[in-house]
């Protein structure tokens, strides 16, 4: 028997980490233990999670298998998206990457490789927020 291939990515959004593996198979996506269905509450959260696999017509080609820590639902999302995008890299490493049919041309074209920087901005001392001030009041 053939032993599969793993690719591994990491994929960080948020305060959010997430380990991703890909395995060949038929599409079924498992986060922490359960089925991505059963973890996410919505199904928007899902279509984003998937995008770099539908873009590169990988769907019912892999396994996902997603081991996410901290945040949300939304920054656990683009952890997994980008933990499956570069995966995806990692697979067609390969291929020359100024090939309109390579996966980093499709994937850095749909911004899929980038990792969103935005993250919650510090407190600061003397307001309630980070940017949000007391009522003034001038007498």
């Amino acid at each position: 028997m053939a032993e599969k291939k793993i690719y591994y990515g990491t994929g960080r959004r948020k305060s959010s980490i997430a380990r991703v593996t890909l395995v060949s198979g038929k599409g079924k996506i498992i986060v922490n233990g359960k089925d991505v269905n059963e973890y996410f509450p919505f199904k928007t959260l899902i279509m984003d999670l998937t995008q770099p696999l539908t873009v590169t017509d990988t769907v019912d080609k892999f396994d996902v298998n997603a081991d996410v820590k901290g945040g949300g639902f939304s920054g656990q999302t683009g952890a997994i998206r980008l933990g499956i995008a570069r995966a995806l890299l990692e697979y067609d490493s390969k291929s020359d990457p100024k090939d309109e049919k390579s996966f980093r041309y499709i994937l850095k074209a749909h911004g899929f490789v980038t990792r969103d920087s935005r993250s919650k901005e510090r407190k600061k001392c003397g307001l309630k927020k980070a940017r949000k001030a007391p009522q003034f009041s001038k007498r």
